[in-house]
């Protein structure tokens, strides 16, 4: 049996695992975003529209290609949004880039827990966060550079209410501070709790699209709240939020 025949043979079970892996991988691209559902549906018609053209069924396969064809146009205007941000993620993603160890996330987090509790004391807001796979660099250049050592002082100065930068986020990237004043993506989730104000709908609307996790502190209630992949951990103590942070630090992000 001759190299050709071999791959003859091999190419179906080939073929199909490729496209397993493509459905899988744009199932994963649009995690967390509102196109996730409509993905699963174009992939049901993808499907229904090859056993149509396998079982000769000659009106349903005309219907359905002419169905897929507008399916796919609709979905490339109404969320092209999503699709460019996912784009520039995969664009952005540097597999040389700094990972934070749990020793230096401590000392992150400790410091990040110190400033929020100082400004629960004053009744100040504040919206931290810190960059874990998806590369959040585009969103750092809608705010000011800073590229400085994290502290607590450095935060609470930035969240003073009569600082320039107190209504936008801080981004920390590579364990430093490297912007504040950020504008992130509001989240359009209409379950959310009119309780939350605009910076909680930011960190939602962040974490739906991009792995990042984010503390944000309350002015109104006094409390610490963590979100990640669009999940919202409220009311957290500060043993709480560090082992919250620490937790997710250490998963995979295959299993986010």
């Amino acid at each position: 049996m001759n190299l050709d025949q071999i791959f003859s043979l091999w190419r179906p079970g080939l073929e199909i695992l490729i496209l397993w892996l493509v459905i899988y991988n744009i199932l994963v691209f649009f995690e967390g975003t509102r196109a996730r559902q409509v993905m699963r549906g174009m992939i049901i018609l993808l499907i229904a529209f090859f056993i149509f053209q396998r079982f000769d069924f000659t009106i349903l396969d005309w219907l359905f290609t002419k169905v897929f064809g507008i399916s796919v146009i609709a979905v490339l205007i109404i969320f092209h949004p999503e699709i460019r941000q996912g784009l520039a993620m995969i664009g952005g993603r540097n597999i040389f880039a700094h990972a934070l160890g749990e020793k230096e996330l401590d000392l992150l987090m400790q410091e990040i827990v110190k400033a929020s509790e100082n400004l629960c004391k004053v009744k100040e807001g504040a919206l931290i966060v810190l960059e874990k796979n998806d590369p959040l660099t585009a969103y750092a250049q809608t705010g000011v550079n800073l590229d400085a050592h994290v502290s607590s002082e450095l935060i609470e100065t930035v969240f003073t209410r009569n600082s320039i930068l107190h209504d936008g986020g801080l981004l920390i990237q590579a364990g430093r501070i490297s912007a504040a004043g950020c504008i992130f993506p509001l989240t359009d989730n209409p379950e959310l709790n009119r309780i939350f104000g605009t910076r909680h709908r930011a960190a939602l609307g962040l974490s739906e699209e991009t792995d990042a996790i984010i503390i944000v502190v309350s002015e109104e209630r006094q409390d610490v709240s963590l979100v990640y992949r669009g999940k919202l951990y409220k009311d957290l103590s500060r043993e709480e939020l560090i082992s919250k942070a620490r937790q997710i630090v250490k998963m995979r992000s295959e299993n986010d």
